[in-house]
């Protein structure tokens, strides 16, 4: 599976905004649009992004940001 499905997946069971999705997790606020987009993600990236995801879908939903 993508990382750009699992963040879709994210954002939708969350109600997150992209852009603070992107904040969060890598510091950058176009980071799904610019996925969308094409934008291939280098390891590095994959890797804060999964952590992230991790981290957040494990947490109860009151201590999701």
């Amino acid at each position: 599976m993508s990382v750009l499905v699992k963040i879709d997946r994210y954002l939708k069971a969350t109600a997150m905004p992209r852009t603070k999705f992107g904040r969060l997790a890598v510091s950058d606020p176009r980071l799904v649009d610019d996925l969308r987009r094409g934008r291939e993600p280098g390891p590095r990236m994959v890797r804060r992004i999964e952590a992230f995801l991790a981290a957040h879908v494990a947490a109860p939903p009151e201590q999701r940001p």
